[in-house]
């Protein structure tokens, strides 16, 4: 498409080999308005390196150990516009990804970000489990323009639990500043950030329609903090910011089912 660049940059965190990376950067070229493309990864390897040779995409590495927050900030700093998308590499996007962003926020006085309904994948088959469906559920206050800016409505979205599918947010990094993820958390940071978020003065920009595809599989990140407990305590720590102790309890109860969904 013969336009320029938007004010928008799709910053995908890479690890490692992944499989699935050369998809989810193919999507992200596949979209029906230009816009950028960068690589952040802070385990360099050749399968990375030729995939951003192969797509003519800048390769930025971090020196250190790998840590998702450093990361995240990293990925995040890197992009030179308002606008930023920090893309999962094991996840894929619709086409129009960056056409609906871009029509969504216009509407709004003062967007701090953006995020789309999200369809699972699983075994290269995508369809709404149902933790798709009750997250789905719990983001409809964000449909309506009203309560998208109001931070009663904004933090009830995360209250029963993450709501927020991490890879279909777009963050807006002029108005938010540099290294805006500060959570101390490790499988949570997401959530963390999204209450960070909620708390802010603007609206969070939600459309219904599933632009995003998250991938689940045994080797996700996801499968191993379960594995762990780290999740299940996370997750409770998380709860606790919204709810005195017995309900969190009874939270926990339901919500450890919600990790079935990633077992195979």
């Amino acid at each position: 498409m013969d336009m320029e660049p938007t004010n928008h940059t799709f910053a995908v965190c890479a690890y490692k080999e992944s499989p699935y990376l050369e998809e989810c950067i193919r999507s992200l070229l596949r979209q029906s308005v230009k816009t950028n493309l960068i690589i952040t990864t802070s385990t360099p390897c050749a399968h990375i390196r030729c995939l951003a040779d192969k797509y003519g995409i800048p390769l930025y590495i971090r020196e250190g150990k790998s840590d998702i927050r450093d990361d995240w900030n990293f990925a995040y700093n890197q992009a030179k516009t308002g606008w930023v998308t920090l893309s999962h590499q094991d996840d894929v996007y619709g086409a129009d990804y960056v056409k609906a962003f871009l029509d969504a926020v216009r509407g709004y006085e003062n967007p701090i970000a953006f995020l789309s309904d999200y369809m699972p994948v699983k075994e290269r088959r995508a369809g709404r489990d149902l933790n798709a469906r009750i997250r789905r559920f719990l983001r409809t206050p964000l449909k309506y323009r009203a309560l998208a800016k109001r931070r009663f409505w904004k933090k009830a979205v995360l209250a029963f639990g993450n709501s927020i599918c991490a890879p279909s947010v777009t963050y807006h990094k002029a108005r938010l500043g540099q290294s805006y993820f500060t959570s101390e958390m490790k499988f949570n940071i997401d959530w963390d950030t999204f209450l960070k978020l909620a708390e802010e003065e603007g609206a969070l920009v939600y459309i219904d329609k599933p632009l995003t595809f998250y991938r689940i599989h045994k080797e996700a990140t996801s499968m191993a903090f379960i594995k762990s407990h780290k999740r299940e305590r996370e997750d409770a720590v998380m709860f606790r910011k919204f709810w005195p102790g017995w309900v969190v309890r009874i939270l926990m109860q339901f919500y450890k089912k919600a990790y079935d969904t990633y077992q195979h």
